[in-house]
């Protein structure tokens, strides 16, 4: 039973900013919510083109708010390149740089100049979002909802976004969330920050499923499903190893292993170099397919362009964007559409149908999305 169609979010339009291949646009198409991304990389735009999803290409920086008069949901996962533990690490040194120039932007300062002083340009994308924020107030036309998503290392950037969107009304949250607790079949790690104006109640969403700990039971609880498992999500049925270079630098005695009844770990853009270890010594390796599927991709999604191992790993879950879009919605999820969404081919679920409007959730509905 489809409880939600594509007008299940009042109306809502998303403008995604940073698009990538789609993981928040297939989320959105999941609630039947329209989406248009903004999306500058070739290869990404390739394979937006080959899934039908809206796109405009070009840079974020030369486009605002009113190059997008009918948005009323601004979201955005600025390149993580410069912050993540395993870049370049010029944007974590910036951090202060960066938040200060937050508040000057918020003040009514042109901080364009200021933002020479970051070493990699790719560093100060991550005040895009404001900048369009703040231009969509002084238009006098504000976003309904924002939501944003970056590495963990971010997290910092956001509680300063927080700060200038309270001042302006909205009611904000923000932290670290886990892709496991929602169903995600890896244990990868987001900064989130969601905000709705004139609602002072904004929560993330709460977790459907049970955190990763190795050497545990994977089992559910009262209220939380089990965590899903590379071999759930693949549909492999002969158990595997995967041995993967990430956070190991390169150093053999380092590298992480996840059986194949555990949730992968963070996918990332060297994803198709990790070794399958199977049965009598054999390896192998992922499929494109399959890394897709690691982050919730459709298992038809049409991976077009090169370099598509490092567009997976740049995307953020579409499962995830679901919880989060709809946290930053005021929407419920019909979970057995959303299962039913996320192992449908991509022609059947971009219709969408997952999301429930809802102000004042009753019993018996909780009762029927729980």
């Amino acid at each position: 039973m489809v409880l939600g169609t594509g007008g299940a979010a009042g109306g809502a339009r998303i403008v995604d900013l940073f698009a990538g291949p789609g993981g928040l646009d297939v989320g959105a198409a999941w609630l039947g919510i329209p989406a248009e991304g903004i999306e500058l990389d070739d290869n990404a735009c390739a394979t937006r083109a080959a899934a039908g999803l809206d796109t405009t290409q070009g840079d974020v920086r030369d486009f605002g708010p009113a190059d997008f008069p009918d948005a009323t949901v601004l979201a955005g996962g600025p390149p993580c390149q410069t912050f993540t533990v395993a870049g370049t690490g010029t944007g974590r040194k910036a951090l202060d740089d960066v938040v200060a120039l937050v508040d000057r932007m918020a003040n009514g300062e042109d901080a364009a100049d200021s933002l020479s002083v970051f070493d990699d340009e790719r560093t100060g994308l991550v005040l895009e979002p404001m900048r369009w924020i703040l231009e969509a107030l002084r238009q006098d036309s504000p976003y309904e909802a924002v939501v944003l998503e970056q590495v963990p290392q971010v997290l910092p950037v956001w509680a300063a976004y927080r700060k200038v969107l309270e001042r302006f009304g909205y009611g904000v949250d923000h932290d670290v969330v886990r892709t496991e607790e929602f169903g995600v079949p890896q244990t990868r790690r987001r900064a989130v920050l969601i905000a709705r104006l004139d609602d002072e109640e904004v929560a993330l969403p709460e977790p459907t499923h049970r955190a990763f700990q190795r050497g545990q039971l994977k089992q559910s609880t009262r209220k939380l499903e089990p965590w899903v498992s590379m071999a759930d999500a693949l549909d492999r049925t002969v158990p595997f190893t995967v041995i993967s270079n990430y956070g190991s630098g390169g150093d053999p005695r380092k590298r992480g292993r996840r059986q194949s009844d555990e949730p992968a770990a963070t996918v990332t853009g060297k994803i198709m170099r990790n070794r399958l270890e199977l049965a009598n010594d054999d390896f192998g390796r992922f499929t494109l397919q399959e890394a897709g599927r690691l982050q919730t991709f459709p298992r038809d999604y049409p991976w077009a362009g090169s370099d598509v191992g490092q567009q997976i790993g740049n995307a953020i879950p579409p499962r995830l964007s679901v919880h989060v879009l709809a946290a930053a919605l005021n929407l419920l999820i019909d979970r057995e559409e959303l299962e039913r969404s996320v192992r449908s081919p991509w022609k059947v679920s971009r219709d969408g149908g997952v999301a429930i409007p809802i102000t004042a959730p009753s019993a018996e509905l909780l009762d029927l999305v729980n």
